[in-house]
């Protein structure tokens, strides 16, 4: 039996600038699928390589695939079902399959705005693909699909959610086949070399209202520290792999594990830079830590620093304060670690004042890097449900982070990019100038060189921030803008929307829909 996977052709201009990202998805799945006995596979990544929809034809009009799966987060969601229904184009035969954290909680809109998907897997999918290639291979679907956990599809007209799968267990259980991705076209460009996304964990122990994390993986379960380094080694040696940052939303929640990972880097030597996301308040615990982490090859943390108009609201729970900001990033810095502050803009209290205040507190505080990225609420999540009268676009193409999805009060959308684009111009001129060239010596002034690198190329090809698409320019430029929202698209019934959080495990019976529009 054969069976294609294909990663949707999604560009945005946002963390892409640094380089093309292995989708680590497909090589899960697809060693999941060999352990079964699949093993006439083959991945396509229409993204890293640019196809255009032609190009998809060619390449899907040359097999003869059973089954076509497909994955999407929120912004690449439209490109995604398009891909599948080319693939129903092409093979009206095969079962056509989404997966990710978009579709499992927007199932009912999903399968009501793509008819041609056959069947959408909800959660992680490694066990729901093999039972759902087990169902095709004998013959058994889709009569058999209501047995199968974990999945969602259409039948007599209504949308059917069959019972929640068990997520894995033992996450080191697992064998990712990355044989199967085309690692020549992964780099990392700050560094120039090919680039991993391991992952440590999955899930998340905090339950933001913001964040799909949790609501996705269900429960926190964590690696074994010594069998990730076994991965990370396999990458380096095997696929040449001479950067990796680590998946995981927060690696630094368990520190205990996260020492023991340090540690076996150290004996090891594996000999790599690597970089995380992590919290404010993770970074003050570890103060006496931080050495060994760099030690490690730690070279880059990214962190979650609250905005000014996130400070003057209260569904952000001020976990923070200025000066813990401050004191986190020097310590980083300190200890010979590339800092990035994080900034969420775009709120619907956001004006020119706390756009600039934002901007000093990045000079303030002085981190190597600072983003500013446009506050995007997931249309799955608690706070886009609080946030109902403020949210008018349901174009979730432009759910990516640059684009403004929130209309502030004192500004129009327009202006809140150019405001934004003030700050990049001023911060990165200033680093450039009289920050990057004179950082020392060793890994991290190569580091933050390469960073810079990847900015400007980004800039010169109008691809940062997806600045060529929407026409801007300048600040000559912002009454010109085009956000290219599409209007037609609606807010998703209630119905149609997931809103539980997972965490209850009890059993439930299949339950219907209302039936798809």
């Amino acid at each position: 039996m054969r069976i294609l996977l294909m990663h949707p052709n999604y560009h945005s201009g946002g963390a892409e600038i640094a380089g093309n990202w292995p989708p680590a998805w497909a090589a899960y799945l697809a060693g999941a699928l060999k352990s079964a006995g699949f093993d006439d596979l083959r991945f396509i990544d229409t993204m890293t390589n640019n196809l255009s929809e032609e190009q998809v034809r060619e390449i899907l009009r040359a097999e003869k695939p059973d089954i076509i799966g497909d994955k999407a987060i929120t912004p690449s969601i439209y490109k995604a079902e398009r891909l599948l229904e080319i693939a129903r184009e092409e093979h009206p035969n095969a079962v056509t399959v989404l997966g990710g954290v978009h579709a499992t909680f927007m199932y009912g809109q999903v399968l009501g705005e793509a008819p041609w998907i056959d069947v959408i897997v909800r959660g992680e999918g490694e066990q729901i693909i093999v039972d759902l290639a087990r169902a095709v291979e004998s013959g058994a679907w889709p009569g058999s699909r209501h047995e199968i956990r974990g999945i969602a599809f259409r039948e007599a007209g209504k949308v059917v959610a069959t019972e929640a799968a068990p997520t894995v267990k033992d996450l080191d259980s697992l064998d990712p086949d990355w044989g199967i991705l085309e690692w020549d076209k992964y780099r990392y460009i700050p560094l120039n070399t090919r680039v991993a996304i391991p992952n440590m964990a999955r899930g998340c122990p905090f339950t933001c209202s913001f964040c799909s994390q949790w609501k996705f993986w269900r429960d926190y379960r964590y690696r074994d520290p010594a069998k990730v380094v076994d991965e990370i080694e396999r990458l380096r040696d095997q696929y040449n792999v001479g950067f990796f940052i680590l998946a995981d939303e927060e690696p630094t929640i368990n520190r205990k594990k996260f020492v023991a990972f340090c540690e076996e880097l150290i004996s090891r030597d594996v000999g790599l830079l690597w970089g995380i996301n992590t919290r404010v308040t993770d970074i003050l615990r570890d103060e006496a830590l931080l050495p060994l982490y760099r030690r490690a090859g730690l070279i880059h943390v990214s962190l979650g620093t609250e905005a000014a108009a996130q400070m003057k609201l209260d569904r952000f729970h001020k976990e923070t304060t200025i000066e813990q900001n401050r004191k986190a990033i020097a310590l980083l810095r300190g200890a010979g670690i590339v800092v990035e502050a994080q900034f969420i803009v775009g709120l619907e209290n956001e004006t020119r004042e706390t756009l600039e205040e934002t901007y000093q507190m990045a000079r303030d505080w002085a981190p190597d890097l600072a983003n500013w990225s446009m506050y995007t609420p997931w249309p799955f999540s608690d706070l886009f449900r609080d946030l109902a009268d403020k949210v008018e676009v349901f174009d979730y193409d432009k759910y990516n982070f640059v684009t403004p999805i929130i209309r502030p009060e004192a500004m129009d959308r327009a202006e809140l990019l150019d405001r934004v684009m003030h700050n990049y111009r001023r911060f990165y001129m200033r680093k450039a100038l009289l920050s990057y060239p004179w950082a020392g010596s060793g890994a991290r002034r190569r580091y933050l060189l390469g960073c810079l690198k990847a900015f400007l190329k980004s800039g010169f090809e109008r691809k940062f921030y997806d600045l060529g698409r929407v026409g801007y320019w300048g600040p000559q430029s912002k009454r010109r803008v085009d956000f290219h929202f599409d209007k037609d698209r609606r807010r998703a019934a209630e119905a149609k929307v997931e809103w539980r959080t997972m965490h209850d495990r009890k059993k439930r019976a299949p339950a219907p829909a209302e039936p798809p529009s």
